[in-house]
C-alpha cells in the first residue's frame, strides 16, 4: 500500500451516522435511499407510460402489488442465500421477520417485483412487457439511488485497496476482515455500481429511442447490463455469502440474470416483428376523458332522418308581414 497519509487524504470517507431521530422514531438513511428510488422510478415510469397512451398514474395501481412483493422476495432470497444467519444452534429464527435489522437481496426483489407487476398489469389491463420496458431505465436509476444506503451503513464494500478512491470504514466494524489493520481502505463497490447504473440509464434511454425497442426487449437489455455489472462487483465484495462451485450466490444469480435477458431478447425478437399496437391488452383499452369516440355517438348526436318538406299551393303563405 502507499503511505497512510496519502491514502487517507485521497480516500472516500464514510458518513458518521446512518440514522436520525424524529421523536420516538428512528429514520434510517438506508430506508430513505430506497424510498427515494421507488418514488423516482414511479414518477419516471408514469411519464414513459403516459407517452405511450396509458392512463396517467396507472403505475400506482401496479406498484401497490409489485412493491410489497418485491420486498418480500428480497427478504426471502436473502434468507435462503444466508441460512447460517438464521438457522442452527444459538440462532434466532424469528430474526427472519425483523427486516428492519437489514438483509434484502436485489435479485429476490426482481423476482418478487416481476410477479407483482404481472399481477398488477392483469388488474389494470396494461401489457406486462410495455410496463417492463417503461420501467427499465427508471429501475436502474432507482437501484443507483438505493446503493447510497450501503454507504451510509458502511456495508457491502470490496477488497482492501490502495487506490486513491479507497473507501474509509470505521474500525471496529462488524464486517471488518480479521487480520487487517485499522486504517485499511476498501474498494467502494457501492460507488462502482452507482456509476455503472447511471451509465446504463443513459444507454437504455438512447438505445430505446434509437431502435424503438418494445415487447420487453428494453427490459431484457436492462437485465443484461445490470447483471453483467453485478458479476464484477460481487466478485470483489468481502461480506459473508454462501459459495457454490467457487462462486458467491449473487454471482450465480447475476449470471442467470444475463442468461434470462439474452433469452427474452431472442425470443421476443422472433415472436414480435412489428410495433406494439397499444400499451393495453386487447379489449382493455383506456380512452382519455374528452377524447372523440366513435362508439356510443347516438347518445349525443341526433342521427334521425331529416323531415321531408311538403309543398302545397293552397297552403302557401307569404313570408312578408305587413303593418
Amino acid at each position: 500500500m502507499t503511505s497512510a497519509a496519502l491514502s487517507t487524504f485521497a480516500s472516500i470517507p464514510s458518513p458518521d451516522t446512518s440514522y436520525f431521530q424524529v421523536g420516538p422514531l428512528t429514520i434510517h438513511f438506508y430506508a430513505l435511499c430506497i424510498l427515494t428510488g421507488i418514488v423516482v422510478a414511479a414518477i419516471w415510469t408514469n411519464s414513459r407510460l403516459t407517452r405511450r397512451g396509458a392512463e396517467p398514474w396507472v403505475v400506482i395501481d401496479i406498484a401497490l402489488i409489485a412493491v410489497p412483493l418485491a420486498i418480500i422476495g428480497a427478504r426471502i432470497f436473502h434468507v435462503v442465500t444466508h441460512p447460517g444467519f438464521y438457522f442452527g444452534e444459538d440462532k434466532d429464527i424469528w430474526a427472519i421477520f425483523r427486516i428492519w435489522e437489514g438483509g434484502i437481496a436485489i435479485f429476490g426483489a426482481l423476482i418478487g417485483g416481476a410477479i407483482g407487476a404481472w399481477l398488477g398489469c392483469k388488474w389494470t389491463g396494461i401489457r406486462f412487457w410495455t410496463f417492463a420496458d417503461a420501467l427499465a431505465p427508471a429501475l436502474l436509476l432507482a437501484q443507483a439511488l438505493g446503493r447510497f444506503g450501503n454507504w451510509f451503513n458502511q456495508e457491502l464494500y470490496g477488497l482492501p485497496t490502495d487506490v486513491p478512491w479507497g473507501l474509509e470504514i470505521d474500525y471496529p466494524n462488524a464486517a471488518w476482515p480479521a487480520g487487517l489493520p485499522e486504517g485499511t481502505l476498501f474498494h467502494p463497490t457501492f460507488l462502482y455500481e452507482v456509476i455503472w447504473n447511471v451509465a446504463g440509464v443513459c444507454v437504455l434511454v438512447w438505445v430505446g429511442r434509437r431502435f424503438a425497442l418494445q415487447w420487453g426487449r428494453l427490459f431484457a437489455l436492462y437485465l443484461i447490463w445490470y447483471s453483467a455489472g453485478r458479476i464484477v462487483w460481487e466478485s470483489i465484495r468481502i461480506d459473508p455469502s454462501e459459495v457454490f462451485l467457487g462462486l458467491r450466490t449473487n454471482v450465480w444469480a447475476a449470471v442467470l440474470g444475463v442468461a434470462v435477458g439474452v433469452a427474452i431478447l431472442l425470443v421476443q425478437r422472433r415472436r414480435h416483428l412489428g410495433a406494439e399496437p397499444s400499451p393495453y391488452q386487447k379489449g382493455r383499452e383506456w380512452t382519455a376523458p374528452g377524447a372523440v369516440q366513435s362508439q356510443g355517438a347516438d347518445d349525443y348526436v341526433d342521427v334521425s332522418a331529416p323531415p321531408t318538406p311538403v309543398a302545397s299551393s293552397d297552403q302557401a303563405t307569404s313570408s312578408v308581414t305587413t303593418r
